[in-house]
């Protein structure tokens, strides 16, 4: 069998068996590709590797300046397809078992103050071209702030989850797994105003014999909705526009905000998993370390001891 059929077969069951999201099986595509294309110039073949191959192709990796992130996400995704392989019986061992990853590098989240957050919010408001671009922007951010979605989520939901004036959001996350979230009266208002001009402009559209749209974000590309690369552009335009860093704000900073400020207001962690879609309670937990330091620095910044100590 070949390199290709290999990578094939594994993402074929990665997304059968597991459910795995679409941007995970690209992820692992695009690594064990690039891991195939390197044996192949070093005369072998994921059939024929060893560990020695496997250790080898981490030290290029080193090499050629890749974070320890990537090479343990590189590794990872090596040692699942060995994994996958010995269960179909392709090869009687897996060559990447013991060999250790660099670990990642431990880094907190990167999180907005809710002043700043207030900046971004009352900048969507003004930025765009239209009075349907501005409504739409402001709905964007409102929507994401008040409910922590991953962007993917975000700009591909339906317009059907949006129908009614709900107080609550469904929403197919990772995995295809589905969660409930709360919506903010903000939240909703932008939303309720978002629909009206958006239904509008779809039924004019299907006047002139266009289809319509079933996603509440509709876009005429190819995916039929707001892209996460243009949704990435937009919200470092009304960072700089709101007079905030853009070097601090993406989607996912929002999405951080969302989980501290909950956590500073006293929400309970569990329930913070739950609605950000995290399946392991570990992963939610690192929010309790950005809190600790923000403290840390609070106290270090104002405390009468600590001003002394510095003087």
């Amino acid at each position: 069998m070949t390199d290709a059929r290999w990578i094939s077969a594994f993402l074929e069951a990665q997304a059968a068996e597991l459910g795995a999201a679409q941007n995970t099986l690209l992820a692992y595509g695009r690594d064990l590709k690039d891991v195939s294309a390197w044996l192949a110039n070093a005369g072998e073949s994921f059939a024929t590797a060893g560990r020695t191959d496997v250790e080898a192709y981490l030290v290029h990796c080193d090499a050629q300046g890749f974070s320890r992130a990537t090479r343990a996400r590189r590794l990872s995704a090596i040692k699942q397809l060995y994994r996958f392989a010995f269960d179909e019986g392709w090869r009687e061992d897996n060559p990447a078992i013991q060999i250790r990853g660099p670990g990642r590098d431990k880094r907190l989240p990167k999180t907005l103050s809710t002043e700043e957050v207030d900046c971004l919010l009352t900048a969507a408001r003004d930025h765009g071209r239209t009075a349907e671009e501005r409504t739409r922007n402001t709905c964007l951010v409102e929507v994401l702030y008040a409910t922590g979605m991953r962007v993917t989520e975000l700009v591909s939901l339906p317009v059907a989850a949006a129908r009614g004036d709900p107080r609550m959001l469904l929403i197919r996350g990772k995995g295809d797994k589905e969660r409930m979230v709360p919506l903010s009266a903000p939240a909703r208002a932008a939303l309720t105003e978002w629909l009206a001009i958006r239904d509008a402009a779809e039924e004019a559209a299907r006047r002139q014999g266009k289809p319509g749209s079933r996603f509440l974000f509709p876009s005429r590309g190819k995916l039929g909705h707001l892209t996460r690369n243009r949704f990435y552009l937009l919200i470092k335009e009304i960072a700089v526009a709101g007079g905030v860093s853009p070097d601090k704000v993406t989607p996912h900073t929002l999405r951080h905000a969302f989980a501290t400020h909950l956590l500073q207001g006293g929400a309970d962690l569990r329930a913070i998993q739950t609605l950000l879609g995290h399946a392991d309670l570990a992963t939610t937990e690192i929010y309790t370390h950005v809190l600790d330091a923000r403290l840390r620095e609070l106290v270090e910044d104002h405390h009468p001891l600590m001003k002394q100590a510095k003087g």
